[in-house]
């Protein structure tokens, strides 16, 4: 196949990246880079099968040649962004999925929509199901990006019924792996950097919210089968391996070796949700898909790269 990748330079986008060349097809990877980092896709350059292209997803997109599939990953992620970046989050869930379907009708390409756990918001149902249709506040913070994906998973189903592209739709819970952004404010990121630093972990409330971390590689293997297969409603990819954030924090020390133990701090972001854990009950039946890489096998992987990258920044001896 020949693939494009929104997002290419991402998180999720550059590990999809390297799996779609491993299976041998060929990646056109596009970022505007505004969260997205070139570092993560530097070794794909010189690549034969592999092109990136700079360009925002939010203009017309032009790609030369024929497509087989495009991938709409590009958006950002992250607490963080929500509050730097409410207007371009809100345009690329909006204005990019439209231009990024309109180049799948073109090219006669299956679309992949990357959708998230955040289109069921504040959940009053565990765990979640696809069937649930969220507790969202669209005005919130949180509002940007959450009612951007439930805005992008409306236009891919009205081109799926309107237009008859194929199209798929992935919703992804909290993954975590090498290549997130220091800076990205989200749990693992923020827990790993204190732990190596030796510095208590900040928890935020009683820390009894829950969280269900899946490793990349994990969630790669799912939007790879779910690309290939032939179902079309929404489907969650994610851990069911439910844990408290005080859970979570403790594992991190442990693994660290960590001694400085756990600050708690008033909760500081609206409408956080409370609780979160995927029924993947769907992703079995459909995609003979579930995960394999528990949380201590993957932090394992992930820790490392932290230590390293901070080590290069001048930021850790």
């Amino acid at each position: 196949m020949r693939v494009l990748i929104t997002g290419g330079a991402g998180f999720l986008g550059s590990h999809l990246s390297d799996r779609f060349l491993a299976e041998g097809h060929t990646v056109i990877a596009m970022d505007n880079l505004i969260t997205g980092n070139a570092d993560n896709i530097a070794h794909l350059f010189g690549h034969e099968r592999f092109r990136f292209m700079k360009h925002d997803v939010t203009d017309y997109i032009y790609v030369d040649g024929p497509l087989d599939a495009v991938l709409h990953f590009a958006s950002p992620a992250s607490p963080v962004d929500y509050l730097e970046l409410p207007i371009q989050t809100l345009k690329v869930g909006a204005l990019g999925t439209h231009k990024a379907l309109g180049l799948a009708k073109e090219k006669n390409a299956r679309f992949l929509l990357a959708s998230t756990s955040e289109v069921y918001g504040d959940p009053q149902i565990h765990p979640q199901s696809e069937g649930y249709y969220g507790h969202v506040n669209p005005i919130g913070p949180r509002g940007v990006y959450d009612e951007a994906k439930r805005f992008a998973e409306a236009m891919t189903m009205a081109y799926h019924r309107s237009h008859g592209v194929e199209t798929r739709i992935v919703r992804i819970f909290n993954t975590y792996g090498p290549r997130m952004r220091l800076r990205d404010g989200r749990v693992v990121p923020n827990f790993i950097q204190q732990a190596l630093r030796g510095e208590p972990l900040t928890v935020y409330g009683d820390g009894s919210q829950t969280r269900s971390f899946q490793y990349v590689d994990d969630l790669v293997e799912g939007v790879y089968r779910l690309l290939l297969s032939d179902h079309v409603e929404p489907v969650n990819i994610g851990n069911p391996q439910e844990r408290t954030i005080l859970q979570f924090a403790e594992v991190i020390n442990e693994l660290t070796g960590n001694m400085a133990g756990i600050v708690r701090r008033d909760m500081r972001t609206q409408d956080d949700p409370q609780v979160r854990q995927p029924d993947i009950t769907r992703a079995r039946s459909v995609l003979g898909w579930a995960p394999r890489i528990d949380v201590y096998e993957g932090l394992n992987r992930t820790i490392p790269w932290f230590r390293q990258e901070l080590q290069k920044r001048g930021e850790l001896a």
